[in-house]
């Protein structure tokens, strides 16, 4: 499927994934399989405006990769937002529209040589989780990986018994949810900001790593000045901005 290419997508599945987010199985009806790098993004054209350009929204993907036509997106709810409003309120299953993808660059290094750190807030967890259950299913050789994934409110979590499940299950991989607006969680939860978790992971790390930051732009705007500030190279961080 080349990456510029429109397809005819369906809505097969809804699920809440908490108060404001929802997950959404799209499958392309006109092909057998999907081909996508995890990381990668499509774009939707919604029906929400007269003008083409202005009824575009794009969503990363949230699964990884399956051999099916299938694949998942994970969306909030914005308020005001044409877009969310018309998948939350006027597309229920069985819904049609156009798709393109994949697309973006936002990808893990091949071979994986170094330590990750996926540094993400809110839905900003969707490249990761495609990333790192492509690493688990497919058994590719990595260092540690490091998911430091916030939100407001321990509900607010996006696949948080996923990823500690998938923390047991896989070597290497460490995963630290964190909640500003909390006073109490229980173990294995962190409480603040994602930038003191991964600052504390940095504290005496000197080798080479990759960076990658998902989610709204203050942060993403952060995290690139402190990790720098660190002394790591500008070229290791990579990010993708969410609004």
């Amino acid at each position: 499927m080349a990456a510029q290419s429109w397809q005819n997508g369906k809505i097969i599945r809804i699920e809440d994934e908490t108060i404001s987010t929802k997950r959404f199985w799209i499958e392309l009806t006109e092909i057998d399989k999907f081909d996508f790098i995890p990381g990668q993004f499509v774009s939707l054209d919604l029906p929400i405006h007269e003008q083409p350009s202005k009824r575009l929204r794009s969503y990363s993907i949230a699964s990884c990769p399956n051999g099916t036509n299938v694949f998942e997106l994970v969306i909030v709810i914005m308020e005001g937002g044409l877009g969310t409003t018309y998948l939350f309120n006027q597309a229920p299953v069985g819904t049609e529209f156009p798709v393109r993808g994949p697309m973006g660059h936002f990808i893990l290094p091949d071979p994986i040589t170094t330590d990750i750190y996926m540094i993400c807030t809110g839905t900003g967890i969707a490249p990761f989780r495609s990333m790192v259950q492509h690493i688990h299913r497919n058994n590719i050789p990595h260092q540690d990986i490091f998911l430091i994934s916030g939100t407001r409110k321990c509900p607010d979590a996006l696949y948080l018994q996923e990823m500690f499940d998938l923390k047991e299950k896989l070597s290497g991989f460490h995963y630290f949810p964190t909640f500003s607006r909390e006073e109490n969680v229980p173990e294995g939860h962190c409480i603040g900001y994602v930038h003191a978790i991964y600052e504390q992971l940095l504290e005496d790390k000197k080798e080479s790593a990759h960076f990658y930051l998902c989610g709204w732009r203050d942060m993403i705007n952060d995290a690139r000045k402190r990790i720098q500030d660190r002394g790591f190279d500008k070229k290791s961080i990579h990010f993708e901005l969410y609004g």
